[in-house]
C-alpha cells in the first residue's frame, strides 16, 4: 500500500441517504466483529444499528459534538472512527473516541496511527480538552498505539467486559490537549 494513496477525511454525516457509505460502514464493522473485534458490539451490527449510530453522529456533528473520520484507500473504505463530547454539563469540554475500526487488509501499515492522528487533530481544532477511549484490555496493540499517541491509563475494570463466557478487563486511556 502506498502511504500518498490514503485519503483521510472528515465526513459529513448529515446526510445519512449516502446509503453507499452507510453500507461501507456497515460492512467494515461487521466484518471486523465477526472476527471478534472489539468495538462494542458481540455480534456483528445490522445495517441498521450502523444507520443509527450515523445518524447520533449527524445530528451532535451539526452542534460541534462529534467527528466522523473515514480512511479511503482509492475506492475502499480502509477505516473509520469518530469521537464524541460527552453529554454531562460538566464534562462538556471533554469527548470520548469511539468505533475505530481499520480493515484487515490495511492493517499494519500505519493506517490506524494515521486514523487516531486525524481525530486528535479534529478534536484539537474544536476545542476538546481531554480525549478519553476504553477498550478492551486484550487488545495489546491498540494499548501500545494509544500509549505511544501520549494517552495514558487511568483506570482499568477487571473482568468487566463479558464476551459469552470470557472476561476482559475494561482499559481507560486519556490525551490531554490543553
Amino acid at each position: 500500500m502506498m502511504e500518498n494513496s490514503i485519503v483521510l477525511s472528515v465526513v459529513d454525516i448529515g446526510n445519512t441517504e449516502d446509503l453507499s457509505f452507510v453500507k461501507r460502514a456497515a460492512q467494515l464493522y461487521q466484518e471486523l466483529v465477526s472476527k471478534g473485534a472489539a468495538i462494542g458490539w458481540v455480534d456483528p451490527p445490522s445495517t441498521e444499528e450502523v444507520t443509527c449510530l450515523l445518524r447520533e453522529l449527524a445530528i451532535a456533528s451539526d452542534k460541534g459534538n462529534a467527528c466522523l473520520i473515514a480512511a479511503w484507500v482509492g475506492s475502499d473504505l480502509a477505516g473509520i472512527g469518530c469521537w464524541r463530547r460527552y453529554n454531562r454539563p460538566t464534562h462538556r469540554p471533554h469527548a470520548d473516541i469511539e468505533k475505530v475500526a481499520v480493515d484487515p487488509r490495511y492493517q499494519g501499515h500505519g493506517l490506524g496511527r494515521r486514523l487516531m492522528n486525524h481525530l486528535i487533530s479534529a478534536a484539537v481544532d474544536a476545542g476538546i480538552e481531554v480525549l478519553t477511549i476504553d477498550f478492551r484490555g486484550d487488545n495489546e496493540r491498540a494499548a501500545k498505539l494509544y500509549k505511544s499517541l501520549g494517552f495514558i491509563e487511568y483506570g482499568r475494570l477487571p473482568r468487566f467486559v463479558a464476551v459469552g463466557t470470557a472476561r476482559y478487563d475494561k482499559m481507560f486511556y486519556a490525551l490531554d490537549l490543553r
